[in-house]
């Protein structure tokens, strides 16, 4: 069983998620028929760790088969029916039980076995030896050296055969679910080949409408409607095409309360969470002030993903490791413009790679930034640009490209923002024009271990 299982809400909820399980467990208990059940979202939210812990909850109180598989890592074998009646089998605990499914299993996979031919069954017969419950593989070879050898007038006999199979079987997982319900968890069904994606949403329509017996996708539903379109084409309307087979999705938020008056996103609160259990970069001061209002406007405006922001914080610490340049006793803008560097290499390395090339363009850094243009400064102790408007306002006018955007129109106005900056270095001494960007070179180049 994967690591990420023995994770439970009590261990860690950063994202106070909770709330949202026992929702859809209470759903899944109801009479209400939501199944097939959709958890949706984008890559790297967290779906596969909340599905887990999910599991382990609805666990607690016994009351149902909870069985989980990695579509992932099925799609080799092709037969979506092969995958579920196997992890079906493993959680029946009565041998005579087993057998009996088994015996109506068969029928019903003979038809998808003729249907795949010699190419399917080598595939279905690598199977990993612990994904198959014992016999089980005997069986499906008997079926599978009848199968290769039928001729298309077997076949069709078979077909007017399917319906009567598909109901027995039908009714053995019946039998099974009346003793106790099941629910069946497919996990990563986005990143399987589109044909098996959708052959599995076919299957579970087709074969597993059945009382007691209840399927939760988590999935991005975005890709499952690219796999459809790539399967059916695209004159499908794949929204419509996904209706016919789901019942009820929700999508997984990326933000979490954490009172009444805040609303932040689950990523920022996942850095700040990295940043602490990093015994490489945590007492940096990454997660406070001028880096922390930095690295939330950037996780904000280009709205990262969990997984996004894990690779960011491993970025840091690969930084932090050949260079030291975050150190607590580093100027806090010249750590601004390294931080910055860090940035784009975790998350734009193609406007990294522009830097290193000279060929920088500061429109991309002002959307990667948000700032579209520079805040109105006439002179004064009152003027307080945020953090990231300071690093545009020192790097912008250094870009190969639509450097005019950040750079005032007036010499007086030029000659205000220098003193201004000039001004945030105080004691430390400012860089030079056309040097500054030269900061966040070298801080891309060291990452890429190139100086």
């Amino acid at each position: 069983m994967a690591e990420d299982t023995l994770i439970t809400f009590k261990l860690r909820d950063e994202f106070n998620r909770e709330d949202i399980a026992l929702k859809v467990i209470k759903l899944l208990r109801s009479e209400i028929q939501v199944s097939p059940l959709v958890i949706d979202g984008s890559w790297g939210l967290g779906k596969t760790e909340f599905c887990h812990k999910l599991i382990h909850l609805m666990g607690g109180d016994d009351t149902h088969h909870l069985i989980y598989i990695d579509a992932f890592k099925a799609d080799h074998a092709d037969e979506p029916l092969l995958t579920v009646l196997a992890k079906v089998l493993e959680v029946l605990s009565d041998d005579a039980q087993k057998k009996r499914f088994t015996k109506k299993a068969m029928p019903a996979l003979r038809y998808s076995l003729k249907v795949g031919g010699k190419a399917l069954v080598s595939h279905l017969l690598r199977q990993d030896a612990d994904s198959i419950i014992d016999g089980f593989e005997d069986e499906v070879r008997k079926v599978a050296d009848k199968a290769i050898d039928a001729s298309v007038e077997s076949l069709l006999k078979d077909h007017i055969e399917a319906e009567k199979n598909l109901k027995a079987l039908q009714e053995a997982l019946k039998t099974i679910a009346k003793q106790k319900p099941i629910v069946l968890f497919i996990d990563e069904l986005d990143r399987c080949r589109p044909d098996f994606s959708v052959l599995m949403l076919e299957t579970i329509k087709h074969t597993f409408d059945v009382d007691g017996v209840q399927f939760v996708l988590v999935t991005n539903t975005n890709q499952l409607k690219a796999s459809i379109n790539h399967c059916y084409g695209n004159n499908i309307d794949a929204q419509r095409y996904l209706d016919k087979f789901l019942k009820f999705t929700f999508t997984l938020p990326n933000t979490t309360n954490k009172n009444s008056h805040e609303i932040t996103m689950a990523s920022v609160s996942h850095y700040r969470n990295s940043i602490a259990k990093s015994e490489i970069i945590k007492g940096l001061e990454l997660d406070q002030n001028s880096c922390w209002d930095l690295v939330k406007q950037v996780i904000t405006t280009n709205n990262l993903s969990l997984r996004e922001v894990e690779t960011l914080v491993r970025y840091l610490e690969i930084y932090q490791t050949v260079c030291n340049g975050l150190d607590k006793g580093t100027h806090w803008l010249y750590k601004l413009i390294h931080l910055l560097g860090v940035l784009l290499v975790s998350i734009k390395p193609d406007l990294a790679k522009d830097i290193s090339l000279n060929q920088l363009d500061a429109k991309l850094l002002g959307d990667f930034l948000g700032v579209e243009s520079l805040p109105n400064y006439e002179g004064g102790f009152n003027f307080r640009p945020v953090h990231y408007e300071v690093l545009i306002a020192i790097l912008g006018t250094e870009c190969r490209y639509n450097k005019d955007l950040f750079t005032p129109n007036d010499p007086e106005k030029i000659q205000v923002w220098d003193d201004y900056i000039d001004g945030c270095f105080n004691d430390c001494w400012p860089p030079a024009k056309g040097e500054r960007l030269k900061i966040v070179q070298n801080t891309i180049n060291a990452i890429y271990l190139s100086n």
